[in-house]
């Protein structure tokens, strides 16, 4: 091996280090000290429920554990947003698992929490996918109250989920395993069954504090709202159990007997690993993020054999289109080739740029897979769009539109991996979070923003600059040397992918080796919905 692949390899397995690192004081929770609280009363944690709800040895992969990462620190931070949420298999049958986190602010809803709850229920709809609520929430953070409760993408909006998916014949299944107050009491009894563990398990639009201050009755909250109360007497859940244990049992038992679904009809055959070594990916990929490489050598050790068929591979260079099998599924590749090529007509393109002809060529290959029932894979390393006269006279701009709407209007499931640069319009057209992937996760090496630091650093520079002139200031070399910094240092930390993951711009940062499972659990999950919307691009710019 090279010089040049240790050196990658080093800082790549540095960088996978610090995810690890990072993930591990996540999966605390509120700590040590909260976990061991819940123990006391009797309760598992939301991860320790989740552990035993999966079946043995299955898969399960989690989304948005990064949420809300660095954010609320004056609150005392609020790891994985409050509530774990992610794709797994009970009783042999794949489903969404949303659980709260009680060792967090007693599993409060923060802004964050929300965006994460939504974005799960979200995966469960557009995959048709079965979801399991494990309720312990003290409901709405009461001081950003203003930020969670009344606008569209809200608080609210779950329970209007929650009606949705019941109408469009998706399971919904809740267990209440603490508190459930307020509001939040609607999401279980929405469900199509809701059961309750007995002592530690509680449901009530208002507590005995409030009931008390509102209308003077003075009654305690396991006569207003336990198991016994809502199972004997109300009839607002419908079973009870001793323990948490009991209580994912009878879920356990509810999956072992749900009718199979109806298939979207993806093609699989029998997986296979890549015949290169998956492991040299940290080797081959640099983290410089200015260098060259050869994305076919990425491609090669993600993909079933390390086959992939080219679609116009001597045209439009700086993107490569390709089919091939990811743990068996037939899939269409977009993927930035991020090496300098050479044209026909003698032109160098640059790697990462996405140029009228390739482009156009990839608005092609985007409607044949489509065409074909493909589900389409994205992975960008992308600066963005060329830019200057040649290529705005060559008609940049009506090129990377039709890519963006054959993009836009697929109706076969589409995927994105960033794994380098994400700029721009770039990001937009090679299926960002705004063009509904079904999952879009990161690599720790990825860059998400507008445009890249030292540009955007260099223009907001200016523009600061400029305007202390207008108000008669002058700065020195050194004053306009330390604000370039301050200002790239500030713009550096947003272009990191946590900071992006804390947001959920992505569903999360995971090791490159981790790609092949993203994709094939994503593709599983999307053939439980069977494509019924006619592929239609409209208006396509010629």
């Amino acid at each position: 091996m090279d010089i040049e692949f240790n050196k990658n390899e080093d800082q790549n397995k540095q960088l996978l280090f610090q995810l690890q690192k990072k993930l591990e004081t996540v999966k605390l929770g509120g700590g040590k000290a909260r976990i061991a609280k819940e123990h006391e009363k009797g309760k598992l944690t939301a991860r320790e429920r989740i552990n035993y709800l999966i079946d043995t040895d299955s898969e399960f992969l989690e989304i948005g554990a990064l949420a809300a990462d660095g954010m609320y620190q004056e609150e005392g931070g609020c790891p994985s947003a409050g509530v774990v949420t992610g794709i797994g298999y009970v009783s042999g049958r794949m489903c969404m698992i949303v659980a709260n986190d009680a060792t967090v602010k007693a599993g409060a809803w923060f802004p964050m929490t929300a965006k994460k709850n939504l974005r799960a229920q979200e995966i469960a709809m557009e995959n048709r996918l079965p979801i399991i609520y494990l309720v312990d929430s003290a409901g709405v953070f009461l001081p950003m109250q203003n930020d969670i409760f009344p606008d569209k993408e809200h608080f609210g909006r779950q329970f209007r989920n929650n009606a949705k998916m019941s109408s469009m014949g998706i399971i919904q299944v809740a267990a209440i395993m603490g508190s459930c107050v307020a509001g939040g009491a609607y999401l279980p009894i929405m469900s199509d069954e809701a059961m309750i563990v007995d002592k530690t398990g509680s449901i009530f639009l208002a507590g005995s504090y409030l009931v008390k201050a509102a209308i003077g009755e003075s009654v305690d909250n396991e006569t207003l709202g336990g198991a016994t109360t809502h199972c004997e007497i109300s009839g607002v859940t419908d079973n009870k159990y001793e323990t948490d244990q009991a209580c994912l049992d009878a879920i356990k038992n509810i999956f072992d007997k749900i009718g199979h679904f109806e298939k979207a009809g993806f093609d699989r055959a029998e997986p296979k690993k890549p015949l290169k070594k998956e492991e040299e990916l940290y080797g081959i990929f640099p983290t410089d993020r200015v260098k060259p490489y050869d994305m076919q050598e990425v491609i090669s050790r993600l993909v079933d054999e390390s086959a992939f068929e080219e679609y116009k591979k001597d045209y439009g260079k700086t993107l490569i289109c390709a089919t091939a099998r990811i743990d068996g599924w037939a899939v269409g590749i977009i993927a930035n080739q991020r090496k300098i090529v050479k044209t026909k007509k003698g032109e160098m393109q640059m790697g990462g740029v996405i140029y009228s002809d390739a482009a156009d060529k990839a608005a092609r290959f985007i409607m044949n897979c489509n065409q074909r029932k493909i589900p389409l894979v994205f992975l960008q390393d992308v600066s963005g769009f060329m830019v200057g006269s040649k290529a705005e006279h060559g008609g940049i701009i009506k090129d990377g539109a039709k890519m963006v709407n054959a993009m836009a209007n697929s109706v076969v499931p589409k995927f994105t991996i960033i794994i380098g640069n994400s700029y721009g319009a770039g990001n937009y057209a090679m299926c960002g979070k705004a063009y509904d992937p079904r999952l879009i996760f990161s690599w720790p090496t990825a860059q998400m923003a507008v445009m890249s630091g030292a540009s955007a650093a260099k223009t907001l520079l200016q523009i600061k600059v400029s305007a202390l002139k207008k108000s008669g200031k002058e700065i020195s070399p050194e004053e306009e040397n330390k604000l370039l910094q301050e200002i790239t240092d500030k713009y550096n930390e947003e272009l990191s992918p946590y900071y992006a993951a804390a947001r959920l711009w992505v569903d999360g940062v995971i090791d490159p080796l981790e790609t092949r499972k993203v994709i094939s659990m994503g593709i599983e999950a999307a053939n439980h919905s069977p494509i019924t919307e006619k592929f239609n691009v409209g208006v396509i710019q010629t």
